[in-house]
């Protein structure tokens, strides 16, 4: 069955990939480099904001863009081949693809180093666009033309409204099922592995 072509966003961390390993070691190196003491434990379990929401809990406010530089700067080397891929994600990318659509990944994270995980992993999705939080993606959704957009997080609920998509959440982030449907996701998947499934049935259905 043809369709038009279609679009759809998915965000980065804890949606397509764990980051939790590769970002506990950055921030742990960072705590030895800086003599500043962080909770990495604790920072892995608030991911998806801006890199800057979670260094100003540990350093003084002047500091922030200058650790969050060396930040940058430390990951490639020390996160990239700690993260592994999140269940079904390479099969949820190449599910847009087989049905004739496209698919982008819309990140808060620092573009040049989501491209580096998607490389090191062999996920090659259309087009990556990353420093955007919550309502900010929704810049990058409508220029794109997404009609569904896949996250783990509050913001990309909020980010799927401010665009006017589909809001699909998979629980393999901070929040549980039950809390996204409570945010107001639209579609709520334990995680990717149901996606490609969900899709062919969004996709059958009648559109109004």
């Amino acid at each position: 069955m043809a369709h038009m072509a279609f679009t759809v966003g998915f965000d980065l961390d804890m949606t397509l990939i764990d980051s939790r390993p590769g970002i506990h070691a950055c921030y742990t190196a960072l705590a030895e480099l800086t003599g500043t003491y962080i909770d990495a434990d604790l920072a892995i379990t608030r991911l998806g904001p801006p890199l800057e929401e979670e260094l100003i809990n540990w350093f003084p406010a002047e500091q922030v863009a200058g650790i969050a530089d060396r930040y940058r700067e430390m990951y490639p080397t020390i996160a990239i081949a700690a993260t592994p891929a999140l269940p079904g994600a390479r099969e949820a990318i190449a599910a847009v693809r087989e049905a004739g659509g496209r698919a982008i990944v819309v990140t808060a994270k620092y573009e040049p180093n989501a491209k580096l995980h998607l490389e090191h992993l062999g996920i090659a999705p259309d087009a990556v666009i990353g420093n955007l939080w919550a309502e900010q993606k929704a810049e990058a959704l409508r220029e794109y033309g997404a009609r569904v957009y896949v996250g783990d997080h509050q913001g990309d609920i909020r980010a799927a409204r401010a665009a006017g998509t589909l809001a699909v959440t998979v629980a393999t982030g901070p929040y549980s099922a039950d809390e996204l449907g409570a945010l107001g996701a639209d579609v709520v998947l334990a995680d990717l592995t149901e996606f490609p499934d969900w899709l062919t049935g969004y996709l059958e259905a009648p559109r109004a």
